[in-house]
Order: structure tokens, then C-alpha cells, then sequence
């Protein structure tokens, strides 16, 4: 039984629980009742640094500028919609621009710890694309300065809003899917040759490009795992060295969880999924960039019926909503729901999947 997503809506908002989509998205709509956030993004070389443009068409946000110290990247990219009329600024004129409060670094992934750590040094709160480096010891110290500074870091994994997901997340909360006991995902794409030999030069592979935004969610379920064991392949006849195939094996005193990403899967993309499986029921959402539900229950609850139902969602836009709860925890409407203990414990999860040291 397909359930429409404005019955579920409905529903829930009399119980006074937000649902998937309904708490940050009312954000994006609304006039701000409070001053603009001035903002500015550091780098233009992550793949998804054009996440800007949300950020430029928020009301909640003034976008002062960019920072982009590799010519031909800026030249690239300065006449795109993104980036289109903006200041092309240097780091230290970003961060001494008055009144400025937040900083998205989406520079290539080896200086993104560096252009953070700077920003939390100056007292900016930052998104941070992901993954979040390579050295865990300095991704710590910049999550303890700026606890310290009560400061935000929010972290670029494109799924925590992701309303499948957030219903998830109310459920567990609940309790309606009992005691977890297994989590399965996959994140996968088939990766062009020339980006392979971009990605190649970090050893953590695919897991580390692509996957660790799914680690992010089971870990997210099921917290630090006790232990991990990776199985990293490189399976494509491209002699690139990419590990382009691998498996992430979490295990916890009650639970296991599987993460798979690979660079070789066709239309990968429509069978990204997360599984999560408890005594009491099992929750599936594929795929996830057009999120559906399938949900199966072992007693009902509320308009969720004993047996297997489908939950559909309204289109999801990637970033949205991340950047509406950013304005949220700057103006302190709300504590963050992500936090630093979080984000320490699926770095070094990545990390251990990935076979890299967690020591500099």
C-alpha cells in the first residue's frame, strides 16, 4: 500500500514530530526573520562545489565572495550560474570581510583540512565537503577548536536531509523498528577514465570518494563500530591503481553492517540503498537520490500498517535543507544534529575501512 506523502505528513504533525522534509525545508521558502548570514566558499575544485548556488539563492544568506587561488579552476568556473558576478577574493580578505560568520570549503580534497582548520581559527563556522582528509589528528583538532569556540562544523554528506532519511531517523527514535541488528549499503557509479586518475591519488579508493556518504548513515544507526574490516579490489582493466571495488565490514556487539561502493557499476546510481533491519521491522530506502520507501512492520503503528508498505517523498534536493539548519544552529534556534563525536567517529571508521593510518 503506497501511502501519499501528504497523509504521512498530515499524520505526523499532529503527533508534533517533524517529518521527512517538513522541518528544515519550511526554511527555504520563508522570509528571514533575522539578519541575512554572510557567507563565502574557499575552493571551487570539489565536485560538488557548486552546492553555492543554494547558498546564493537563500534568503537566509549574502554570498561575499570566493576564494580560488589556482587561475585556470577560477577561470573555469567564474562564468558559470554559480559563480557568476561574485568577488574573486584571497583567503585572508574572505576572512576579514566584516560581519562574515560561515565558510563552505570545497577545495580538492588534500587542502581541505588546512583552508578549515583557518576559518575555525578565525572564528567562522564551516561546511566541510567531504571526505574530511586524510589526517585524523588534524580533522580532531579542528572539531575541538571549535567546540571550543562554539562553533559549527557541518560536514558535506549529501544524505542527512534526505527526507527517506530523516523518516528513518523518526523511526529509530521511536523504537519502531526494535533492536538493529543489521545495516547493508551501497553506494555506487561507474566513475569516467580521466576522473579515475583524478581520484587515484588518494589510496582510499571509491569507499573514500564515493561511499563514505553512506558510511555516514550507518554510522548515523548504529554508531562506532568495534571493529573493521575492508575488502579493497581494483577491478577494472585500467592500470590506474584505483581501488574501484570495495567493501566496508562493520561489526558491533548486537549488530553488522555492510557498506559497498564501486566505480564500475552501470546505473549504479539507481540502486544506491540503505537497509536497516531490526526485531521489529525493516526499513529500505532505494534508490536514494530519488528517495522511496519500503517499509515492513511487525504491528502497525499510527497510519503505518502491519506487513510491507510503500513511502513515497517529494523530489529531494541535495543541500537545501543542510543549508537551512546551518541557519538555524548560527542564530542558536537549535543545537546541531550532527555532532563533533559523530563526525570523529566516521572519519576514523572511513579511515580503518580504507586501510589508511590513523596517525599523521
Amino acid at each position: 500500500m503506497a501511502l501519499p506523502t501528504r497523509r504521512i505528513a498530515l499524520a505526523r504533525i499532529g503527533t508534533g514530530v517533524l517529518v521527512a522534509g517538513i522541518g528544515p525545508a519550511f526554511a527555504r521558502d520563508a522570509k528571514p526573520t533575522a539578519p541575512r548570514i554572510k557567507a563565502g566558499q574557499i575552493g571551487v575544485g570539489h565536485a560538488h562545489a557548486s552546492k553555492l548556488s543554494v547558498y546564493r539563492n537563500s534568503p537566509d544568506y549574502e554570498v561575499v565572495g570566493v576564494v580560488e587561488v589556482d587561475a585556470a579552476l577560477w577561470k573555469q568556473a567564474e562564468d558559470s550560474p554559480t559563480y557568476r558576478g561574485l568577488k574573486r577574493l584571497t583567503r585572508d580578505q574572505l576572512l576579514e570581510t566584516p560581519g562574515l560568520q560561515a565558510v563552505l570549503v570545497e577545495t580538492r580534497v588534500r587542502d581541505l583540512l588546512d583552508n578549515a582548520e583557518a576559518c575555525v581559527n578565525a572564528g567562522m563556522h564551516v561546511h566541510i565537503d567531504k571526505p574530511a582528509g586524510e589526517s585524523l589528528p588534524q580533522f580532531k583538532r579542528i572539531l575541538d577548536t571549535a567546540t571550543k569556540k562554539k562553533l559549527m562544523v557541518q560536514m558535506g554528506y549529501m544524505y542527512r536531509y534526505n527526507p527517506a532519511v530523516v523518516l528513518l531517523r523518526d523511526f529509530l527514535k521511536r523504537g519502531l523498528l526494535g533492536e538493529v541488528f543489521e545495516v547493508h549499503a551501497v553506494m555506487s557509479k561507474v566513475v569516467p577514465a580521466a576522473e579515475r586518475k583524478r581520484l587515484a591519488e588518494y589510496h582510499g579508493g571509491i569507499l573514500f570518494e564515493l561511499g563514505c556518504h553512506v558510511l555516514d548513515l550507518v554510522v548515523g544507526v548504529l554508531g562506532k563500530p568495534t571493529d573493521v574490516t575492508g575488502f579493497n579490489r581494483h577491478s577494472s582493466p585500467l592500470d590506474d591503481k584505483l581501488m574501484d571495488n570495495m567493501l566496508a565490514v562493520l561489526s558491533y556487539p548486537k549488530a553488522i553492517a555492510s557498506v559497498k561502493a564501486t566505480a564500475l557499476e552501470v546505473e549504479g546510481g539507481d540502486r544506491r540503498h540503505l537497509v536497516v533491519c531490526g526485531t521489529e521491522g525493516t526499513f529500505h530506502i532505494q534508490p536514494l537520490d530519488n528517495p522511496a520507501a519500503r517499509v515492513s512492520l511487525s504491528k502497525p503503528s499510527g497510519v503505518y500498517k502491519k506487513g510491507t508498505q510503500d513511502v513515497k517523498f517529494p523530489k529531494y534536493s541535495r543541500y537545501v535543507d543542510d543549508a537551512a539548519d546551518m541557519v538555524r544552529v548560527i542564530r542558536g534556534e537549535k543545537p546541531h544534529d550532527f555532532p563533533p563525536e559523530h563526525d570523529l567517529a566516521v572519519q576514523e571508521t572511513l579511515l580503518r575501512a580504507c586501510d589508511l593510518p590513523l596517525k599523521d
